[in-house]
């Protein structure tokens, strides 16, 4: 007879849940995910229109390059194999200014030939940013173990690791991406180094971006972002995990400071020793726990969305020819177009030829996303929903005769496929203001960053991209590793897993 298990119950299973599904059962408990939809992988999924499949997630996966613990954590939870196969993209994006176009290779000494060809006035500036990518080559994001269990030889370790970088850090640190761009004198430059992430941005955020980029270590896996979610639904079911779908959890049950268990959609209620939220904080505070257990910081960050944007987008796909020449991502200029409470000139196509999931009897998927602030979320929501419809279906026109003017071979051959909005992360993930990451890591701000347990429930520990701004796939797969890290520890056991 086997001896009894102490039991982990897993809410959502997003990467966060399935990671932490994973190594639960890696640690020896036994596990259980409840996910409320009918597929794993939380925002990182993808969906079929008109034969066509759509990919919501992935534009670049930081933890590709082999040797780095943020790859054996994709490696040990199945999202990656030495044997997985990488889409053939030599570039992050490009920008179009005026008749001219400019990119961020791979290659950084294309990018400082391109950038000094078109902006010789820049060459200090470029110089410096060129080698400022190559000390941000050196920010890997640690995945060993939570920061609170490090050892002075941690620190150490990473300091050697990182010898430049603060040197990054010192003189960007404060700084957002749109104050950075007007160091150059360059118009093509300036846009294109505020094109891609929110201007808001701390710069930082753009430098490790495209670092990681162009160190080989922000590859995109073929098959898309549902795939990968999948691969590790089949390796938590190898291990011997059972995930419900379409079973949502409407409350955890506290009892003297424990976590007793979860009532779920249906009613029942699931007993459990041990409960980890893999779930959008907002809803985890304002539905399933009483909202005395937030975090202070949290709380804050919820109060002042000014000083803790977050961002999400209006987004449109298309079936178009795969002869249709464009590189994987451009920005071009566009007659301005208000979505939501703001008005852009700037928008990207991206193309997804480059994946056979994404073609389809000689045509391919390109997309569009325009970037969606907490504002234009409040604008989204206070429609009705025939005003809804009318407006998603009005700018979908709008932007799809934007495209038919930058590319007049498209004009009549643009197939729409689907179009989705903030509210449209809302409804499917619990999304807080439709943010399809955490809040924004603003320069002036002091970065949200969540402890992995609460106080006054001694057995419930968090995972998920709302762990640690700004978010994103990265933070979420890891998080899901610590939280069990934090249960072994707790027991007095091995955090080796």
């Amino acid at each position: 007879m086997r001896e009894k298990r102490d039991r982990v119950v897993v809410i959502g299973g997003g990467i966060a849940g399935l990671s932490a599904g994973i190594y639960a059962l890696r640690a020896g408990f036994d596990c259980a995910i409840y996910e409320k939809n009918a597929i794993p992988g939380g925002e990182c999924i993808g969906w079929n229109r008109k034969g066509f499949h759509i990919d919501n997630c992935i534009h670049w996966l930081t933890g590709t390059k082999k040797g780095t613990g943020l790859y054996d954590v994709w490696k040990t939870v199945g999202a990656l194999s030495d044997d997985t196969e990488y889409a053939p993209i030599d570039s992050f994006y490009s920008s179009v200014c005026n008749g001219q176009i400019v990119t961020l290779w791979n290659d950084l000494e294309r990018t400082e030939r391109e950038f000094l060809a078109v902006a010789p006035e820049d060459e200090e500036e470029i110089r410096k940013f060129i080698r400022y990518v190559e000390y941000s080559k050196q920010c890997i994001y640690p995945a060993e173990k939570p920061m609170e269990m490090w050892g002075i030889r941690d620190y150490i370790s990473m300091g050697k690791e990182m010898a430049d970088f603060p040197k990054v850090m010192k003189e960007l640190g404060k700084s957002s991406i749109e104050d950075y761009s007007k160091r150059f004198r360059s118009p093509i430059l300036r846009k294109l180094l505020c094109d891609y992430l929110p201007k808001e941005y701390g710069a930082i955020s753009l430098f490790v971006s495209y670092a990681s980029i162009a160190d080989g270590n922000g590859k995109v896996p073929m098959g898309a972002s549902l795939q990968l979610s999948l691969r590790m639904e089949k390796k938590f079911k190898e291990l011997g995990g059972e995930i419900f779908y379409q079973t949502g959890v409407e409350e955890i049950m506290i009892e003297r400071k424990r976590a007793v268990g979860v009532k779920l959609s249906d009613g029942r209620l699931m007993e459990a020793d041990y409960i980890i939220p893999a779930i959008d904080f907002y809803p985890l505070f304002h539905k399933l726990l009483p909202a005395k257990y937030m975090p202070k910081s949290l709380r804050g960050a919820y109060e002042t969305p000014e000083d803790y944007p977050v961002t999400s987008g209006f987004q449109v796909a298309y079936a178009v020819d795969v002869d249709f020449s464009c590189r994987e991502t451009v920005f071009v200029d566009i007659e301005p177009l208000k979505v939501g409470k703001h008005t852009f000139d700037r928008m990207y196509i991206k193309a997804y030829g480059y994946d056979p999931l994404c073609v389809k009897d000689g045509r391919q998927v390109i997309q569009t996303c325009i970037t969606q602030s907490d504002e234009d979320y409040k604008y989204w929501k206070g429609l009705s929903g025939e005003e809804y419809r009318e407006t998603k279906d009005r700018l979908v026109q709008e932007i799809t005769r934007r495209i038919a003017e930058k590319y007049p071979e498209l004009e009549g051959k643009l197939e729409v496929l689907d179009a989705w909005t903030p509210l449209t992360y809302e409804r499917y993930c619990g999304a807080y203001h439709g943010g399809y990451m955490s809040f924004i890591t603003k320069p002036a701000s002091k970065k949200v960053k969540i402890k992995g347990k609460l106080k006054g429930i001694d057995n419930l520990y968090l995972a998920g991209q709302w762990t640690t701004s700004p978010g994103g796939l990265p933070v979420a797969v890891t998080s899901g590793k610590f939280a069990v890290q934090r249960i072994r520890k707790s027991q007095k056991r091995s955090i080796e897993i």
